[in-house]
């Protein structure tokens, strides 16, 4: 997910995504902790989707805060 998608998105839809986002990578790594991880990119891939939906999360509150 691209960061001007993420922009589009309300609060509350960007804290609901990292939230299916978390535990799709929880899944990913239980996956890896077994070997029956096809894609190991895609735990990485997820992981820069969580920070950049907390950047803008992070970025509207200091917003607010002006």
């Amino acid at each position: 997910m691209k960061v001007n998608e993420i922009r589009k998105l309300t609060t509350d839809e960007i804290n609901k995504k990292i939230k299916e986002t978390k535990e799709e990578l929880f899944n990913l790594r239980f996956q890896q902790a077994t070997g029956n991880l096809e894609k190991p990119s895609r735990i990485r891939e997820l992981r820069h989707t969580v920070a950049r939906m907390k950047t803008v999360l992070k970025e509207r509150e200091h917003e607010l805060d002006n």
